[in-house]
């Protein structure tokens, strides 16, 4: 076979790069799918030369597969000559586009290694894209193509490609073992998912198998030893792989010759279960304390256990107790020998569920908890997408300091699999890390699971407002400290009751089409008018140019701007003439009041961290009768001593001047919108297309009746009162 060759990059800079990972995060397209385009019948397909396209027909690849309809002209312009100037050579250009066109071969095999998607799918893709004939076989030189597309890829996203090279040489010349010049689809694929290195360019998430490790590549900032060869890992950019679980490290040639097996997460015979024993792994132990000896431990002489964090020379592993207590996140670990591989030849009652298939291990085994006394370990729910990057970056911390079998990527089938690996246990914590929405959606499976018990949630709020996260003292905003920190905060919590309300809208006119309504729960919050009207412009300007919304910061200064907007226009002027409210059967007078919006709360903040119905005086409880709220209150006076409590199964109901009021609200310059009711029913008639949003989730809704009532209360855990100032607590 030919050598690998990679092109110069000089044509696209990291930060070109970075703008388009950002663009490619927020598009749901596949390449496979806008191919079908350039393809004969395809609408695209007159920008097609052959196996070339020209300018044009780039610039619509990319905005087609991107979603984006104002891809950066400047952008394209530089990914197009990047392309150019890559190939070696460009054939006869007589039918080919003026300027030489670019190969969508080439194109497509570099953003196919670049989107999200199984290994697999990309290998047999990429085999498909050069198979011309559709016969099975490619020619050497074309493998050598997609090599060159696959270098091309890891060296934007930052790899040392020197390492990467002997790699992809080392496969190119396994499965080309005759050295007949061709290679098969079913050769390739072998080859491919043989390769740890190419199967971590292609996005391989967790292991297949028990004591796999979990690869990334990872640049290191100070000196770092391979575990294999025990060689030093040099260079400037991504030097080599880690494993997220173990933080066992080797070069990339190196991920192929076995390196000792990562941490088992599970036994494999029920006599193995609740033998607690140490996991020893090889780790960097360079300046710590033998817990024998009470030594240094020098680099790659040391081991440490995986869940106890001990770390012994490798001469000492065989003394002292072989027992593992977990180490200092006992109460949050799901110890591995609590955890056992179950054989389905039964059937009957031990049919296969859907939630099975996560937790199924290759050789047709499910993985069941046994429990065992004295644990309550952590669920974890893990949004990926949520803070930008933060959420992954949060998500290998766990695999590392949990069980990774503890560890649940919701884009990974939802919440069920978890709660169904979990369903065995009597007592266990909740946690999940996301935004409000996130929340929503686990506490929407909890109820659909019909669990014996209703584990108490936790939350690790990632990206931007939160507004549950603060009421719960867990904070406006994970800001990257050390999450055993955070997780000690969660062995001090306690449960706190919420409550949580059903919400039935029906249109006046069954013919006339409004927005999908994106939940019928509120945990938070439900308003229509102002705020909702500002939600959805932010909501619709973010479908459109996500790439815009990329940060906590720019949020904040889109939503302002939209806000300041809002104010100018005031479209939702003169509301008390569009709807009407009553509460358990009371009209509430609204015209004296000139109001823009209308908020129903839950919790004691919206918007990021603003009390819109205020702090209330400590008082008597002048509201109970004989132990119990009344159903609703509307007089001013009452109201004036009224407090919030999520869990009183009371809503509030506060009237909103304007956009600059809610400003006013935020920065403390007023102190609380205008307290109309407290309730346990609402009805709301409208009598015109309004916005509308139910926790941060908006859309405009048709005339239509708003029937508002309590569903059932939620345990959550209430994080200890704030010692000191700190990351989790920036409210």
């Amino acid at each position: 076979m030919a050598s690998i060759s990679v092109a110069d990059p000089s044509g696209l800079s990291p930060v070109d790069f970075i703008q388009l990972q950002e663009y490619m995060e927020y598009s749901s397209m596949k390449v496979k799918d806008v191919m079908k385009d350039f393809n004969a019948g395809g609408k695209l397909v007159h920008h097609r030369f052959g196996e070339r396209i020209d300018a044009e027909g780039f610039s619509l690849f990319l905005k087609t597969y991107l979603e984006v309809d104002d891809f950066p002209a400047d952008l394209s312009q530089r990914l197009y000559l990047y392309f150019q100037s890559s190939e070696q050579h460009v054939p006869d250009r007589s039918a080919h586009p003026k300027d030489g066109g670019v190969c969508i071969k080439a194109v497509s095999c570099y953003f196919s290694v670049l989107e999200d998607g199984k290994p697999r799918d990309k290998l047999e893709f990429t085999f498909k894209l050069y198979d011309q004939n559709g016969n099975g076989l490619l020619e050497s030189t074309e493998v050598d193509k997609i090599i060159t597309q696959m270098m091309r890829a890891a060296e934007y996203l930052g790899w040392d490609v020197t390492e990467l090279k002997p790699a992809l040489q080392e496969m190119m010349a396994a499965i080309d073992a005759d050295s007949n010049g061709t290679v098969t689809q079913e050769e390739w694929i072998q080859g491919g998912m043989n390769n740890v290195p190419l199967l971590v360019l292609l996005g391989l998430q967790m292991a297949d198998r028990d004591g796999q490790h979990v690869w990334r590549m990872k640049h290191f900032n100070r000196p770092t030893y391979c575990f294999v060869c025990q060689n030093m890992l040099l260079g400037l950019r991504k030097q080599g792989l880690s494993c997220n679980v173990c933080k066992c490290t080797v070069h990339s040639h190196c991920a192929n010759k076995n390196p000792s097996p990562c941490a088992a997460t599970f036994v494999k015979s029920k006599d193995e279960l609740g033998i607690a024993v140490h996991d020893w792994v090889g780790a960097d132990c360079d300046s710590n304390k033998c817990e024998i000896c009470h030594k240094k431990i020098k680099a790659l002489a040391g081991k440490r256990c995986v869940w106890c964090h001990l770390t012994r020379h490798n001469e000492c592993v065989s003394m002292g107790s072989f027992n593992c207590d977990c180490g200092p996140l006992k109460d949050h670990i799901l110890p591995p020998w609590t955890i056992c591989s179950v054989s389905k030849r039964n059937g009957g009652s031990h049919c296969l569920e859907e939630s099975d298939l996560v937790n199924i291990t290759p050789d047709g085994h499910f993985l069941q908890i046994f429990p065992v006394q004295g644990i309550n370990p952590l669920l974890v729910f893990m949004n990926p997408k949520s803070g930008g990057k933060q959420g992954e970056r949060v998500l290998r911390k766990f695999q590392h300091l949990l069980n990774p079998r503890q560890v649940y990527n919701l884009s990974n089938g939802g919440p069920n699999p978890g709660l169904h690996f979990f369903r065995n246990l009597q007592k266990y914590r909740i946690l999940v890390c996301g935004g409000d929405g996130t929340v929503g959606w686990v506490l929407d499976a909890i109820d659909r699971a019909d669990m014996a018990i209703n584990p108490p949630v936790a939350i690790l709020p990632l990206g931007t407002g939160n507004d549950l996260a603060r009421c719960l003292r867990w904070g406006g905003g994970y800001e990257g400290s050390d999450l055993t920190e955070f997780l000690r905060e969660i062995e001090e919590s306690s449960i706190v009751k919420m409550d949580r309300w059903r919400v039935q809208v029906v249109p006046n006119d069954e013919n006339e089409v409004g927005d999908p309504m994106p939940s019928e729960i509120i945990n938070n919050y439900f308003s229509i008018g102002v705020d909702a009207s500002i939600a959805h412009r932010f909501h619709t300007m973010r479908e459109k140019h996500p790439q815009k919304f990329n940060s906590r910061a720019k949020n904040k200064l889109w939503y302002f701007e939209l806000a300041t907007s809002e104010t100018i226009s005031a479209s939702c002027k003169n509301l008390k003439e569009c709807l009407t409210i009553q509460c358990c059967g009371v009209p509430l007078d609204l015209s004296s009041l000139s109001l823009e919006g209308i908020a129903v709360l839950n919790i004691p903040s919206m918007h990021g961290g603003s009390n819109l119905w205020g702090e209330t005086k400590k008082t008597e409880e002048v509201h109970k009768d004989e132990g119990h709220f009344p159903q609703v209150i509307t007089d001013s006076e009452v109201l004036e001593l009224s407090s919030q409590d999520m869990s009183d199964r009371l809503l509030e109901v506060v009237g909103l001047e304007g956009a600059m009021e809610m400003g006013q609200i935020y920065t403390g310059l007023k102190s609380k919108g205008h307290r109309l009711a407290q309730t346990t029913q609402i009805m709301i008639k409208t009598k015109k297309a309004l916005p509308m949003q139910i926790d941060g989730e908006p859309w405009m809704q048709p005339p239509c009746t708003i029937h508002i009532t309590h569903k059932n209360q939620a345990n959550m855990l209430m994080a200890p009162p704030v010692k000191s100032s700190g990351f989790f607590h920036l409210k």
